[in-house]
């Protein structure tokens, strides 16, 4: 088996939950409602449930669809969360990166070190850029926040960006580098990208053997540029005592879709044509009829949501086995989410996350400061 080195070694691991800023809870796939769209309410009693249930982290994504903004929701929950941490996307390119680092910054501050920030490089609403160029302003971008967050002077000189700025209103809450970047995408420039620049490989469902595949090239990637990164899986799952009852959820959840409007659903995200979405719909095309694509891995949700396109299914000892197989391979986070959000995440709370040994990556690589550091929003000399 090919090696594969990662810069976590203790197996406890991160577990997240997933908060439905982009309108896409559900009890039934592709029927919209009215009770589970994404208002700040039910937004706000997702990541309250997560954190009082133990998750160590939460997604918040970004997309142009109907529901809260990323940055502005973040903000708010930082003052009704107590523990959880934040994965806060931004897009990259779309806030002029001195102004997105001072946003961030403040946020750090606001979560007293409970933020991570989930890297996306894709087009921008309304726009289409060639795939290098994305990922070269990504690149830039990264570099402007790491400047900001670990030196006294944003000195670059990009493509794109040029700039030369004291970073005194930049400066994180977090040390030894800042934020924690997490970062998903399949295609060359994206691996590149994360190999070089990120923290955390997240990657979406497919075989076992296809995630070790890809791993294990991220793992030579980031060794070439004398780095260790951590893996991360973004799945949902379906928790059930029994394992009929679990494949009966799965029958429920997809009762009332219609294909065509399933089409709609999910070709409205900025991502819908990427080659991790493409990587999903080959493995759902290929699985047999009840589309499993491997024991306990249901392809289904696929069908009317891109991103995440499948789910863990099974009991709580086999969600657990599943889990627990995908820890042995290397995997140190973990992103997830059910239909309906709230209802899922209870059972999984109860059934199966007291069993999994778990940690918060930022604090365990040092990120978060013991004691409150000195910034110019905390206790440094005011110019």
């Amino acid at each position: 088996m090919t090696s594969i080195e990662i810069r976590s070694e203790d197996p406890k691991v991160e577990m997240a939950w997933f908060c439905d800023l982009c309108n896409g809870d559900y009890e039934y796939l592709g029927v919209p409602d009215p009770k589970l769209r994404s208002s700040f309410e039910h937004c706000a009693d997702i990541i309250r449930l997560a954190d009082r249930l133990g998750f160590q982290n939460i997604l918040l994504p970004s997309s142009y669809q109907v529901g809260q903004d990323t940055l502005a929701f973040a903000a708010a929950a930082s003052q009704f969360t107590t523990n959880i941490s934040l994965l806060t996307a931004i897009r990259c390119g779309e806030i002029h990166p001195p102004m997105l680092a001072r946003t961030l910054s403040t946020l750090d501050h606001m979560l007293k070190g409970r933020l991570n920030i989930n890297i996306i490089s894709s087009d921008l609403p309304g726009t289409v850029r060639d795939s290098k160029e994305r990922y070269q302003i990504s690149k830039e971008v990264i570099e402007i926040l790491r400047q900001s967050w670990t030196r006294d002077q944003i000195d670059f000189e990009g493509k794109f960006y040029k700039f030369k700025l004291d970073s005194d209103p930049v400066k994180s809450y977090q040390t030894n580098g800042g934020p924690l970047l997490y970062f998903g995408g399949i295609s060359e420039d994206a691996r590149q990208l994360c190999a070089e620049y990120c923290d955390v490989f997240l990657m979406w469902p497919e075989t076992e053997e296809r995630l070790s595949e890809t791993m294990a090239d991220l793992s030579r990637r980031a060794a070439l540029a004398k780095r260790k990164i951590d893996f991360g899986l973004r799945i949902h799952v379906i928790v059930r005592d029994t394992e009929e009852e679990a494949r009966e959820a799965t029958r429920k959840l997809m009762s009332k879709l219609d294909l065509q409007r399933a089409e709609e659903i999910k070709h409205r995200a900025l991502d819908s044509n990427s080659a991790g979405v493409q990587r999903q719909d080959e493995l759902r095309k290929n699985a047999g009829s009840d589309l499993f694509i491997e024991p306990y891995i249901w392809s289904g949700i696929g069908l009317a949501r891109s991103g995440c396109g499948s789910a863990i299914v099974g009991t709580p000892e086999q969600v657990l086995e599943k889990i627990n197989r995908y820890i042995k391979m290397g995997i140190r986070a973990f992103i997830l989410s059910g239909y309906p959000l709230i209802d899922e995440c209870k059972i999984f709370a109860e059934k199966v996350l007291p069993h999994i040994q778990t940690v918060s990556l930022p604090r365990a690589q040092g990120r978060i400061p013991s004691i409150e550091p000195v910034t110019p929003l905390t206790t440094g000399v005011r110019k």
